[in-house]
């Protein structure tokens, strides 16, 4: 750690943070040709010290949620903040879930012979320094360096003054870990202030980060995104939709709406709104009312649906299509068939996770064609647009950009392809 920083201050932080980025470029030289199982063992080493250390990062953690509870920090992202007991297993096992995945770098895929007599393929390599800035969950420091580590990468982590205390607690475990099991323990830095101006500085090193990855609030992606030099993966809003068909099962869709909106409020893949068939909303939306008002959420919908429910159904207005709520309320739609519920996702839409619920395999074909988000999921919740969920170990973001990566990124996101080409003495003509 630099001499000038103290309590989460730093003295010279232009100095201070071209340090860290000279460290990892030099880290992520070394990352790039690391051996897998290397890797491996500090990704387990560290799963062990985090299994170790638990009561020094729930003492930590608690330290952020009472500073953040006293500063008046919303609902939203208290919940995001809280570690709790459940959410250090959680980070284990996405670090041995990590460990045992198929490690990307090297692999050569699509190899073939030109009439030259030369093979051309492409290798997967890493992507080099990733710079990621987050707010309040302190469950990304984890993530963010498991699969950065997995993958060749070197990191650099800024994470919100929220959860300053947690994220260095953290640090410390992947630190011994990576020292533990004979990694450069530069290959992951934690940025230790909570001065804002850090945030700046990284969107300006061009030529130490090569990739920026922002995961937070809209305010915060917007500033990113209008203030960085540096290549982006990002999503704005998760306005995530289910939308029940007139041929849905209706207890799997209550099921799974309920599901959608209430398990978590302040995630990016909670169902914002609710798009109801004509055909069956007098039948259906009663039932979805009755339990939604048990979990204290608050309903906003369209004539249609207020005409149905008065008493619990609030008038919505234009800019509740459009609102990634992150709290206990849900806008409701009833549309005339599955032409008008896609307009509608396409319109309001943030092109994150959107869901039907259907029995009619035609109809989900079609949604899952003419839906353009990252995640299009038939008869299942929204939450499962994770990547913890997908199978990939943990996700180090959803990205609702088309190029470089899309949906939740894991190992494949965080590289890139070069082309190869093996000749025997080949000569161009």
């Amino acid at each position: 750690m630099s001499a000038a920083l103290k309590d989460g201050l730093t003295t010279d932080l232009s100095q201070y943070m071209s340090a860290l980025g000279i460290a990892a470029r030099a880290a992520a030289s070394e990352l790039a040709c690391a051996d897998p199982q290397h890797k491996n063992q500090a990704l387990l080493a560290i799963a062990e010290v985090l299994d170790q250390r638990r009561e020094f990062i729930l003492d930590e953690n608690a330290r952020d949620l009472g500073a953040a509870t006293k500063d008046g920090l919303a609902s939203a992202m208290l919940e995001r903040l809280d570690l709790g007991k459940d959410r250090i297993d959680a980070m284990i096992e996405g670090l041995q879930q990590v460990a045992a995945l198929a490690d990307p770098v090297g692999e050569i895929s699509e190899l073939r012979y030109r009439p030259s007599g030369i093979q051309v393929g492409k290798m997967r390599v890493p992507l080099g320094v990733i710079g990621i800035i987050y707010e309040s969950r302190p469950n990304v420091t984890i993530d963010a360096a498991a699969l950065c580590l997995k993958s060749g990468n070197a990191s650099i982590l800024r994470g919100g003054k929220e959860a300053l205390y947690s994220n260095q607690a953290i640090y410390s475990c992947i630190q011994q870990g990576l020292q533990q099991a004979g990694m450069i323990d530069t290959a992951v830095q934690v940025v230790n202030t909570i001065d804002r101006a850090a945030v700046g500085h990284m969107l300006q090193m061009q030529d130490s980060i090569d990739i920026i990855i922002p995961r937070g609030g809209k305010s915060l992606i917007e500033r990113i995104s209008a203030e960085s030099r540096i290549p982006l993966i990002k999503h704005l809003d998760g306005v995530c939709h289910v939308y029940i068909d007139a041929a849905a099962d209706q207890q799997k869709a209550l099921d799974i709406a309920i599901n959608a909106k209430t398990r978590r409020y302040g995630v990016c893949n909670a169902m914002e709104t609710l798009l109801l068939s004509a055909a069956i909303a007098a039948e259906l939306l009663p039932r979805i009312v009755m339990a939604m008002s048990t979990h204290g959420v608050e309903l906003r919908g369209c004539e249609q649906s207020c005409r149905i429910d008065s008493e619990h159904i609030r008038p919505a207005v234009e800019d509740d299509w459009y609102t990634e709520y992150l709290a206990p309320i849900l806008s409701v739609r009833i549309v005339d068939d599955l032409q008008q519920a896609i307009e509608h996702i396409n319109h309001y839409g943030s092109k994150h996770t959107d869901a039907i619920v259907t029995e009619n395999y035609s109809h989900a074909r079609e949604f899952l064609r003419r839906v353009d988000s990252s995640s299009v999921i038939v008869n299942a919740s929204t939450g499962f647009a994770d990547g913890f969920e997908y199978g990939l170990g943990a996700e180090i973001g959803i990205s609702t950009d088309k190029l470089h990566a899309r949906g939740p990124v894991g190992l494949e996101g965080l590289t890139s392809q070069k082309y190869v080409v093996f000749g025997d003495g080949n000569l161009r003509s």
